[in-house]
């Protein structure tokens, strides 16, 4: 864990240059608007540890899978969304010295995230070799209102010196991404052009043949004065790379700024002939505008962001700042506005886990679009995995499943399986169940269930087959059971009777039958269709899911009064988490994957899992009993575990657990609790920390079609707000030690549950219950 970041409600600050931390603050200082990502690379050369990255959202590479030996039904690659151009880069030369921060003295330094208008700032004084001294300011943003765009305001002056500065603005498309598999570049050089104050590039992906163009266009002022370029320029070409060398003769005490505007198109929205002019345009866009134009443009837009997004916490700056810092990444990861995109786990932060889907958008980030964004957001992420239907079809197929059975991909960026650890590939099958239960939590929360009959049901359909597929009678125990599979606690590989998966496997063909009854009472006619289109046989397949999920097979420990984890759990030896030497955590980094398989020890909820998710089917006492027995044996060395446990321990009324795990999740990054937030952030989770206020702390559920509060504040807190959208309302709740205000700012009506009591709110009106 380490705290070296300022704490501040609206600002992440770094003070001071400390390089075994940088990769750290690179992922932490990202930025992104849902199209483009930018990890927060230094402008100018770095020598230091650190990690460059550029990404455009939905333009990958499939790097073909590297393992041992090839087992049959092993995915041909491993997506990677791809480090694309560099934009940003500046090169800076004075007197004949590189300014590269990891060669000269650094005073001064400050990384400043302002999270409330979205943009990243950097400061700092800096002694070269030669003995001159340059102080550096750097603005630059990531456009939320016009997503093709970026900007940079960079300004040096003279400390103490006269001569020569050089500066080199570029870009940069022979990148390489950290993790390739054989360490391979992965763009073609296609076009470049270059001019006087401008340069453009356009490459194409090997194999996926997308193509990017990155332009910019450059001005420079003297003293705020403008400075015209064209006797002090050079433009230069270089295999995919541009470049403008500006020379520009200085006094002691003269500051020069270059202002580089910037944009990234593909041909995800423009054919391919067309990226080109597409970024010319979007690049004289930006120069039109102009930085200031450009920045107030950013602060409106984030301000409406936050207007319904934001969680104010009063009277703990350190929770409050981790609750905006996750509600911040995630809304600059995904917009909405594309149903082909997804939430990739590092978002625009860092190359791990290829920048894929899986399972956590629907298991964690789904209800945060749910609640804070227009209701197509969410159906926009249910949209998508229906389009990999067919998809998923295969991938259950080359697995050896018939009959339209679907298995939904552990990772994927097009619906096809690409996950490469058997392990994961071939028994993390429990994915396909948060699918489904996506499609539960749309209904429950909007009353859409229109979208069974026009997408939901085939889905459900494909899963539900796939699941009876899947399980088979054990003879001995009269019982059917999942051999060989892997739960959500990857500590664990390979078990039989995972309890979540068995569980969520049984719910699936339960709600699968429930959608077939909706679909076929409410529109006969699309259900007829349906029929036809998936020869579904009605009486048969019914008859078999119930059969199955009556006689599903629930490992228990009879003493203790709990389900176990799977089978043959109580023979692990039974050592607490509190019992282990700190020096070994986390254990992904000091023991062996042998003794971590062997240990007690669970990476994140799992049993919990399927308790936090079907809360409403157990009692209290039930909830309780298995939390006090895993939670103390959970090391939370997965990103998506302490916002479950917050969430129960929420509900358990057990409040400083409640709050332990809400600062863990919510800092998590932050604070580097698990020792690789260098390798980009946690996005996924980030949702969680939402829900762990929200869900946790607030108490929010659905209840019979009507939103329903149980809050409680921290000790810690002074109060915290939270604002919801739900059916066509906007609701502000706020919690504090006196007491609950609930305001509806919408023109309608509306009744909700406070605590078990239902109370009718006028629109535009508020209610208030004393604690």
């Amino acid at each position: 864990m380490k705290e070296y970041l300022h704490h501040d409600e609206w600002l992440i600050i770094e003070k001071g240059l400390q390089p075994e931390y940088n990769r750290i603050s690179e992922s932490v200082f990202s930025l992104g608007n849902g199209k483009m990502g930018q990890r927060a690379n230094f402008e100018e050369a770095y020598s230091g540890p650190s990690l460059q990255g550029s990404y455009m959202a939905g333009v990958y590479y499939p790097d073909k899978t590297r393992v041992g030996w090839w087992k049959n039904g092993y995915p041909e690659y491993f997506a990677k969304v791809l480090n694309a151009a560099n934009w940003i880069g500046i090169d800076v030369n004075v007197n004949g010295e590189t300014l590269d921060l990891a060669k000269c003295e650094v005073a001064d330094f400050e990384r400043v995230l302002n999270m409330q208008e979205g943009y990243l700032q950097r400061t700092f004084k800096a002694t070269l070799a030669n003995g001159n001294q340059i102080s550096v300011a750097a603005t630059r943003l990531n456009s939320i209102a016009d997503d093709e765009i970026g900007a940079i305001k960079y300004t040096i002056k003279a400390e103490n010196f006269g001569g020569t500065i050089k500066l080199t603005p570029y870009i940069d498309f022979d990148v390489e991404n950290e993790d390739s598999n054989y360490d391979e570049k992965f763009w073609i050089e296609v076009q470049n052009a270059v001019g006087i104050g401008s340069g453009f590039a356009v490459a194409s992906t090997k194999k996926t043949d997308f193509h990017v163009a990155s332009g910019m266009n450059v001005m420079l002022f003297k003293n705020d004065k403008a400075v015209a370029l064209e006797d002090i320029t050079t433009s230069n070409i270089k295999t995919k790379y541009v470049e403008n060398l500006i020379e520009i003769d200085v006094n002691e005490g003269d500051t020069i700024t270059l202002y580089k505007y910037a944009a990234n198109v593909s041909s995800m929205y423009y054919e391919k002939s067309a990226v080109l002019e597409a970024c010319q345009k979007a690049v004289e866009r930006a120069a039109t505008a102009g930085f200031d134009q450009l920045m107030a443009d950013q602060k409106a837009a984030w301000a409406s962001k936050w207007e319904e997004s934001d969680i104010s916490i009063e009277g703990d700056v350190a929770a409050q700042q981790g609750i905006r810092f996750n509600i911040f990444q995630l809304n600059q990861t995904y917009t909405g506005e594309d149903e082909r995109l997804n939430i990739g786990p590092k978002g625009f932060t860092g190359e791990k886990y290829g920048g894929s889907t899986y399972w956590d958008t629907e298991a964690y980030c789904f209800p945060f679009y749910l609640s804070t964004a227009d209701q197509k957001v969410g159906r926009q992420l249910l949209v998508y995995r229906y389009k990999h239907l067919q998809k998923a079809i295969e991938n259950a197929q080359k697995l050896g499943f018939t009959d339209g059975a679907a298995l939904y991909p552990m990772v994927t960026i097009n619906g096809e399986e690409c996950h490469n650890e058997w392990e994961i590939t071939f028994e993390e099958i429990h994915r396909n169940g948060a699918i489904a239960y996506a499609i539960f939590d749309y209904i429950r929360y909007t009353g859409d269930a229109k979208y069974l009959s026009e997408y939901g049901f085939e889905v459900l359909l494909g899963i539900a087959r796939f699941w009876a597929q899947r399980v088979n009678f054990s003879e001995a125990r009269q019982k059917y059971v999942m051999l060989g599979v892997t739960g959500p606690n990857e500590f664990e590989n390979n078990v039989d009777n995972n309890f979540y998966t068995n569980y969520i496997a049984a719910w699936c063909m339960e709600y699968a039958e429930e959608a077939a009854n909706y679909v076929k009472t409410n529109t006969p006619e699309r259900y007829t269709e349906l029929v036809a289109k998936t020869n579904f046989d009605e009486e048969k397949e019914i008859a078999q899911w119930t059969n199955i999920r009556t006689n599903m097979y629930y490992p228990r420990n009879e003493a203790l009064d709990i389900y176990l984890q799977q089978d043959n759990f109580m023979d692990k030896e039974q050592i607490l988490v509190k019992d282990l030497d700190p020096k070994v955590r986390p254990l992904v980094k000091n023991w062996s994957w042998d003794r971590i398989l062997r240990s007690v020890y669970i990476k994140q909820a799992d049993t919990l899992q399927g308790l936090y998710f079907f809360e409403d089917r157990f009692d209290e006492d039930t909830i309780r009993r298995h939390f006090e027995f895993y939670e103390p044996r959970t090391v939370h060395e997965s990103s998506l575990s302490p916002c479950v446990h917050s969430i129960l321990a929420a509900k358990l009324g057990m409040k400083e657990k409640a709050y332990e795990m809400y600062l863990r999740t919510a800092r998590l990054d932050l604070d580097d609790y698990n020792s690789d937030s260098d390798e980009g952030c946690h996005i996924t989770s980030m949702a969680g920390t939402w829900m762990s206020v929200v869900k946790g702390f607030g108490g929010m559920r659905v209840k019979e079609g009507k939103l329903s509060f149980a809050p409680f504040i921290p000790e810690q807190w002074t109060s915290y707000s939270f604002k919801i959208r739900f059916r066509g309302h906007l609701l502000k709740i706020i919690v504090e030690q006196s007491g609950v205000t609930i305001e509806n700012h919408s023109e309608e009506v509306l009744e909700v549950l406070l605590n078990g009591a239902a109370i009718t709110i006028d629109g535009n009106a508020a209610h208030k219950a004393a604690a």
